[in-house]
């Protein structure tokens, strides 16, 4: 039988072959009880060689791991800019009332929004509150709920409570992962909850991601492919994904980005 340190590296190992490891196949494997995997995830979750997720864990990548909103922002940050001119540009006059998702992808597209006027905004991202802050022409309001400082994002029964009896033109939601079997997923499950409320309280739904976001899969599913109308991304989306979501029905707009 493997020693404790033994059993631990090799999880590491199958959690980075596999992309997926679940608590029930490694007791299996390793004969030993759910009990001890659990411990043994957990501790190596604690040390940063692989995230946790329901029944089991996922590799320790950047996507996986989640990164901070500040880390985010300077991620692919010219890419992102782009991406948010161009779903700014697909916001027609039309569309007077627009919920917008937290994040910094999104925060571009609200950026790229600044001159319009008689629009109504509501987020749950600070984020978003503060770039439109002193903005004329746009109302904005927030879903209040608690603050969750790493992705400067509010949630819990106060925000959803704030979107039960709304209805909004469009929804501007952002992705960490994007998987053609499973959908949009991300990291924390009561964020999680408040998107698919947003998702319900909308006419349209776009989603912006760039394309390193497509093959990610985070534990906690938002909607499926098939719940959104517009997804704006760069030409790095594989060609056959491409063919596929629009086989969806889904209104795809790959823009082609200057880095």
């Amino acid at each position: 039988m493997l020693s404790t340190i033994e059993r631990r590296r090799e999880i590491i190992r199958l959690a980075e072959l596999t992309k997926h490891v679940s608590v029930k196949s490694l007791a299996r494997q390793f004969a030993v009880s759910a009990v001890t995997i659990r411990n043994d995830l957990n501790a190596l979750s604690a040390r940063r060689l692989i995230v946790r997720s329901r029944g089991g864990a996922v590799a320790s990548t950047p996507l996986a791991r989640e990164l901070s909103i500040r880390e985010k922002y300077n991620s692919n940050l010219s890419i992102k800019r782009q991406l948010g001119q161009a779903v700014a540009d697909l916001i027609g006059d039309d569309v007077r009332s627009l919920i917008v998702d937290s994040g910094t992808t999104t925060e571009e597209v609200v950026m790229s929004l600044v001159g319009r006027s008689g629009l109504q905004v509501m987020t749950n991202g600070l984020n978003i509150a503060w770039a439109l802050a002193s903005v004329g022409g746009i109302e904005v309001s927030m879903t209040g709920g608690n603050l969750r400082g790493k992705s400067m994002s509010f949630y819990g029964p106060r925000a959803e409570d704030s979107l039960r009896f709304v209805h909004f033109d469009a929804l501007v939601l952002g992705a960490d992962g994007i998987d053609p079997k499973v959908g949009v997923t991300t990291h924390f499950e009561q964020e999680a909850n408040l998107n698919r409320m947003m998702c319900d309280a909308v006419g349209k739904v776009i989603v912006v991601a760039d394309s390193s976001k497509f093959g990610q899969l985070c534990p906690y599913m938002i909607c499926r492919l098939a719940d959104i109308d517009v997804l704006v991304t760069d030409t790095g989306i594989p060609a056959e994904l491409s063919e596929e979501l629009r086989n969806q029905s889904i209104e795809l707009h790959a823009v082609d980005c200057e880095s």
